[in-house]
C-alpha cells in the first residue's frame, strides 16, 4: 500500500464511528447484548402487537392444516391398496367414491392452509414495513436531537447506512424470520405428534437424527455469526468511503488521489467480500448437511416400515404418510437453522440502529425567558470552552457588544473564532462563564429561540437539491416570489441567476456543483437577507468571491447590518475596517480590542496582521 493510501486509511480510521459495531464487539465474539437488542425490538413493535398476534395465529393454522393433510391422504392410499388386493383376490374392488371423498377433504385442508399462509404473509409484510417506517422516522427525529458534535466525530456514510441498509436488513429479516420460525416450530411439534400416532418405534428412529442436526446447527451458527456481523460493519464502512469519495471527487482528482482512494476502497471491499462469502457459504452449507441427515433418517424409516408392514403392524397408507412426515420433520429443522442466521442478521442490524437511537441527546430544555422582547446586546463573560475537557479552545473570553454594533472577530487560523460563533448559536454550551443576550444567560432561552434571532452566512455554503428560488426561500418559507427576487438583488445574485437556464427555476444538483463556489455564496447571502433576522453572523461570507463582487456584497451587507447586531469573522482585514468593534483573538483569548484605527495606532498584533496582508497585496 502506498504512503498516500496509508494516510487516507488513518484518516478514515479516525472518522470511524466510536459507537458502531466495531466498537461494541470484536471479531469472533457475540453481539454485546443479543437478548437485550431483541427485547428492544419487541418493545418497539408493541404498537403492532395485535397485527403480529393475528399473523402468528394464521401461521400456526397454516402449518396445522398442512400437517394433517398427509394423515388424511394416507387413508386414500390404504383404501386404494386394499381395493387392489381385494380385486386381485376376487373378493371386491376399489371404492372410488371413498377415495374421492378423502382426496376432496385433503384438497380442502391444503386450500385452507394456503389461505392462512397468504393472510399471515400479507399481515407480516405490513408489520415489518410499518416497523421499518417507524425506525426510519425515529432515526430522522433522532438526528435533530443529537448534539452537533456527533456529526463532527462520526462518518456520515455510516449514519446513512443505518437508516438505509440496516433498516432494510431488519425489515427483510423480520418478515422472513418471525413467521418462518413460528411455522417451523408448529410444523415440528405437529409432525412429531402425528408420527407418534402412527408408530412409536419409527418415531424414535427419526428422533435419533435430531441431536445430530442440532449439533450441526450450533457449529454452523457459531461459525457464521461473526461473519454476518463483520459483513454489516464493513458495509457501513464502505458506504462511508463511497459517500466521501463521490462528494469530494473534485478534491480527490485535484490532488491526484484516485489511486489512493481505489486502494483504500479495494482494501475495505476485499474485507467485505471475505466476510460476505464466508457468511453466505456457511449459511448455505446448512441445507445440504441437513438433507444428508434427513436422507439417513428416511432410509432407516423405510426399512423399519417395511418390516412392520410385513408383520401387519402398520398399513401401507401409514407408511406413505410417515415417510412424508419424515421429510416434513427435517424441513422445519433446516428452516430453523436458516432462521437462526436471519435472526443474527436482524440482531446485528437492530443493534446498530438502537445504538444510534440511544446516542446522547441534547438535554431537554425548559426556557425561562423569551427572546422576542430581549434587546440584542451580547456579553461574553469569562467564557471557557473545549471540545474535549482536556483540550480547551477558549480559555477566558470576555467582551461586551452593544445593540446595533458590528463586531469583527479576527485572528490566525485556530484562534477560536468559529468556535465562538458555535457557542453563540448554542451548537455547544460553554464549559465556564456565560454568554448573555439582553442581560439574560443564553442557556435560559431554548436553542431554537436563540437561533431564530440570527441570520447566518458561513464559509462552508450549504444548498440543497432544488431550484434557486426554493434555496433562497429557505430563509423564509412563506416569502413571495417578489421578496425572493428582492433578496437576490440585494445580495448581488440576481444578475447571475438570470443568466442560468430557467433563471430562478434553475435546479441545483445534489452537491451544488453545477454552479460556482462564489455563486453558491451569493445565494446563501440572499437567503440570509430574506430571513431578516435581528442579529447576523457572517463567517468569511465573502471569501469565495472576486474583489469587485466583494465590494458590491459589502455595500449590500452594510445596508443589511444597519441597526442590527452583527458578528463578522474575516481573514481579509480590509473588509472589516468600518466595524464598530474588532476583537483580536489568539490561542482562545482576546489579546486586543478596539476600532480599526485604534488597533493600528497601537501597533500590536492586529497591526502586524493587517500590515502583513497589505504587504502581500503590494507584492
Amino acid at each position: 500500500m502506498s504512503e498516500n493510501a496509508q494516510d487516507l486509511k488513518k484518516v478514515t480510521q479516525r472518522r470511524r464511528p466510536p459507537h458502531g459495531p466495531g466498537a461494541r464487539m470484536m471479531p469472533g465474539e457475540k453481539a454485546r447484548d443479543f437478548k437485550g437488542t431483541i427485547a428492544k425490538l419487541v418493545r418497539f413493535m408493541g404498537q403492532f402487537k395485535v397485527s403480529l398476534a393475528v399473523a402468528i395465529v394464521f401461521a400456526i393454522f397454516s402449518a396445522a392444516f398442512s400437517i394433517v393433510g398427509p394423515k388424511v391422504l394416507s387413508q386414500a392410499t390404504t383404501e386404494l391398496f386394499n381395493g387392489i388386493v381385494a380385486k386381485i383376490g376376487g373378493t371386491g374392488g376399489i371404492n372410488f367414491d371413498a377415495i374421492a371423498g378423502i382426496i376432496g377433504a385433503t384438497l380442502a385442508l391444503y386450500l385452507v392452509s394456503a389461505a392462512c399462509s397468504f393472510l399471515q404473509g400479507w399481515m407480516m409484510s405490513s408489520v415489518s414495513q410499518r416497523t421499518c417506517y417507524g425506525l426510519r422516522r425515529a432515526i430522522a427525529e433522532k438526528i435533530d436531537r443529537v448534539p452537533v458534535g456527533y456529526f463532527e466525530r462520526n462518518s456520515i456514510g455510516d449514519t446513512l447506512s443505518r437508516i438505509t441498509n440496516d433498516v432494510d436488513t431488519l425489515g427483510q429479516s423480520l418478515n422472513q424470520g418471525v413467521t418462518q420460525m413460528i411455522t417451523s416450530i408448529t410444523t415440528l411439534i405437529g409432525v412429531v405428534a402425528m408420527m407418534l400416532s402412527i408408530n412409536l418405534v419409527m418415531t424414535g428412529i427419526t428422533l435419533v437424527m435430531l441431536p445430530v442436526s442440532l449439533v450441526l446447527i450450533m457449529v454452523v451458527v457459531k461459525l457464521s455469526q461473526k461473519h454476518f456481523r463483520a459483513q454489516q460493519e464493513k458495509l457501513g464502512e464502505i458506504n462511508g468511503q463511497v459517500e466521501e469519495t463521490f462528494s469530494g471527487h473534485a478534491i480527490v482528482r485535484a490532488f491526484n488521489q484516485e489511486q489512493a482512494c481505489e486502494e483504500r476502497f479495494e482494501e475495505t471491499n476485499d474485507k467485505l467480500y471475505e466476510s460476505a462469502w464466508k457468511s453466505q457459504f456457511l449459511s448455505g452449507l446448512m441445507q445440504p448437511v441437513m438433507n444428508f441427515v434427513g436422507n439417513l433418517g428416511y432410509v432407516a424409516v423405510a426399512l423399519a416400515g417395511s418390516v412392520f408392514a410385513v408383520q401387519g403392524a402398520i398399513t401401507v397408507g401409514d407408511i406413505q404418510a410417515f415417510i412424508q412426515y419424515v421429510k416434513n420433520f427435517t424441513q422445519p429443522i433446516t428452516q430453523l437453522t436458516q432462521v437462526s442466521n436471519v435472526l443474527q442478521q436482524m440482531a446485528a442490524a437492530a443493534e446498530r440502529i438502537f445504538a444510534f437511537l440511544e446516542e446522547e441527546e441534547v438535554a431537554p430544555e425548559e426556557p425561562k425567558a423569551q427572546t422576542s422582547q430581549v434587546p440584542c446586546n451580547v456579553e461574553f463573560d469569562h467564557v471557557r470552552f473545549g471540545y474535549s475537557p482536556d483540550k480547551p479552545v477558549i480559555n477566558d473570553f470576555s467582551a461586551k457588544v452593544s445593540e446595533g454594533q458590528t463586531v469583527a472577530i479576527v485572528g490566525p487560523t485556530g484562534a477560536g473564532k468559529t468556535t465562538m460563533v458555535k457557542l453563540l448559536m448554542r451548537f455547544y454550551d460553554v464549559d465556564g462563564g456565560a454568554i448573555r443576550i439582553g442581560g439574560v444567560d443564553a442557556r435560559d432561552f431554548s436553542r431554537s429561540d436563540v437561533r431564530s434571532m440570527f441570520g447566518m452566512v458561513l464559509q462552508d455554503t450549504w444548498l440543497f437539491s432544488g431550484t434557486i428560488r426554493e434555496n433562497i426561500r429557505y430563509g423564509k418559507l412563506d416569502a413571495t416570489d417578489e421578496e425572493v427576487e428582492a433578496a437576490a438583488r440585494a445580495g448581488c445574485a440576481h444578475h447571475f441567476i438570470t443568466t442560468l437556464p430557467g433563471g430562478y427555476d434553475f435546479v441545483i444538483n445534489e452537491d451544488a456543483t453545477n454552479i460556482s463556489q462564489g455563486q453558491r455564496q451569493l445565494l446563501t447571502i440572499a437567503r440570509a437577507i430574506l430571513a431578516n433576522r435581528r442579529m447576523l453572523i457572517l463567517d468569511e461570507a465573502t471569501s469565495s468571491v472576486d474583489t469587485r463582487t466583494e465590494e458590491r456584497i459589502q455595500r449590500a451587507m452594510d445596508n443589511l447590518m444597519e441597526g442590527r447586531t452583527s458578528f463578522v469573522i474575516a481573514h481579509r482585514l480590509s473588509t472589516i475596517r468600518s466595524a464598530d468593534l474588532i476583537l483580536v483573538m489568539q490561542h482562545g483569548d482576546i489579546v486586543e480590542q478596539g476600532t480599526h484605527d485604534e488597533l493600528l495606532a497601537r501597533g500590536g498584533f492586529y497591526a502586524e496582521l493587517y500590515n502583513s496582508q497589505f504587504d502581500e497585496g503590494e507584492e
